[in-house]
């Protein structure tokens, strides 16, 4: 089958209680409470390579932000006998805060970024604080310095980490945001990062509230399903149900295998 890979799901932290306002730009009438958000990184691993997307946040960026963090992303590294030290390409799939940090915890890594991204992080939108405020002045300026050192591979559009590990911009929460498209033995994977942060955005096609462009987002949820190929091959970002559809990775941190079959189809 050509290059196929593991990947998990690697759950660090999570915010709760929240309403639907907080989940959905038009949430239901109906409903009087929401889902919590969970909180991934996710670990790609086949052909003698960990490929990691996006690095969390530490201590310090939870407790700034009122998050609760049960383990540094670092940490449950560990416990798949990943180094950081090792790593040699991290996917961002944008710049937030939560998805960003832990930057100077990998010294050998290449950091692979969209252009628009870096544009966006750092041009004018940056003087309205309701843009500026899912992003950390600290990570931005890190990863300016890691574009200086020549550690940043920069991707417009589609563009190729490894054979079999793709990047595509979608846009729509933050202007340069990617998707990552991993071919797994049960098909290509998808994960979405925040382009749907729980199923029920892209499902009910119903936007999360913190968005950059409607346009854009509406379009990345048809891009992921045809990168996908089949609705079950698209991971949300932050959806606690992935962990009850998805098998647990042994005792490998709170870790979930995203290459094997979910309990459940979302085919109607």
């Amino acid at each position: 089958m050509g290059n196929v890979y593991e990947i998990y799901a690697l759950r660090y932290a999570t915010m709760s209680p929240r309403t639907p306002q907080m989940n959905y730009l038009l949430p239901d009438p109906h409903e009087s409470t929401a889902s919590d958000l969970d909180y991934f990184v996710w670990l790609i691993r086949g052909g003698g390579r960990d490929i990691l997307v996006d690095t969390g946040f530490n201590a310090a960026e939870a407790q700034a932000r009122n998050r609760k963090l049960t383990l540094n992303p670092v940490d449950a590294l560990a416990r798949f006998d990943v180094r950081a030290d090792d790593i040699k390409d991290v996917v961002v799939t944008h710049l937030h805060y939560d998805h960003a940090g832990n930057l100077d915890r990998f010294p050998k890594a290449r950091f692979h970024l969209q252009d628009r991204e870096m544009s966006f992080a750092t041009g004018r939108c940056m003087c309205f604080g309701t843009l500026r405020h899912p992003f950390s002045v600290e990570h931005v300026t890190l990863m300016v310095r890691h574009v200086y050192g020549e550690r940043v591979t920069f991707h417009s559009g589609d563009g190729e980490v490894a054979p079999g590990v793709t990047v595509h911009r979608v846009g729509g929460h933050s202007d340069g945001l990617q998707v990552v498209r991993v071919e797994t033995a049960r098909g290509p994977v998808v994960l979405a990062s925040d382009a749907a942060h729980y199923y029920g955005n892209l499902h009910r096609r119903s936007p999360f509230p913190i968005v950059y462009n409607v346009g854009d987002m509406c379009v990345g949820w048809e891009i992921v399903e045809r990168l996908a190929g089949h609705p079950d091959r698209v991971i949300p970002g932050h959806d606690p149900l992935v962990t009850e559809i998805y098998p647990r990775a042994g005792d490998k941190a709170d870790a979930y295998s995203l290459h094997l079959q979910p309990s459940r189809s979302f085919v109607k």
